[in-house]
């Protein structure tokens, strides 16, 4: 699976700088042997793997965010990648525990790649994320947990843009403006 998720990441294209450097020392991390798994809440190892999933609208150039309980951010939803676990495996897992949805993805693979020490009230560890972008629609019915959420909402890619991003996940407005650049 190691050698799979290396595969993962070399695809991803850099959008910026920030993105080479994270894509470039997740290789590094990932070849050196460290556990890339989380084996225990909430932080063990203190550098582990998440899959996003950003649920997107292309037509309506949305996406959706959940006002996410322990990070107290708006983040796009996601989840761990578990030990032995194919990251687009983890989207299909997590996008129906998580939204009640099946994942129809847009890109067969990730397009984004970021890291980030965690905020809120599991602070301190850091994630690595692998983006994956499925499709949804504003119209559609969200159903979400709401052991994790406080609430879901659509954002235009605007809304995104123009929203302060110490709401959001840091990286939010460098993902939204490289998914414009690819729909």
């Amino acid at each position: 699976m190691r050698e799979t998720i290396v595969t993962l990441f070399e695809a991803i294209a850099p959008f910026d700088e920030l993105e080479r450097e994270h894509r470039n020392d997740t290789l590094e991390w990932i070849r050196s042997g460290a556990e890339i798994f989380r084996i225990a809440k909430p932080d063990t190892p203190p550098k582990h793997l998440i899959s996003y999933f950003v649920v997107v609208d292309p037509r309506n150039e949305s996406i959706l965010l959940v006002d996410h309980i322990n990070a107290e951010k708006w983040l796009p939803t996601g989840g761990h990648v578990e030990l032995g676990e194919n990251p687009k495996r983890t989207v299909e897992r997590e996008s129906i525990e998580e939204l009640g949805m099946k994942a129809e993805f847009l890109f067969d693979h990730p397009i984004f790649v970021s890291q980030m020490v965690t905020v809120g009230k599991a602070a301190g560890h850091r994630d690595v994320c692998l983006w994956y972008v499925i499709r949804g629609d504003v119209d559609d019915t969200i159903t979400y947990e709401k052991r994790e959420f406080n609430g879901v909402r659509w954002f235009t890619f605007d809304e995104v843009l123009e929203t302060d991003v110490a709401e959001l996940d840091e990286h939010l407005h460098r993902f939204v403006s490289k998914l414009k650049t690819l729909l």
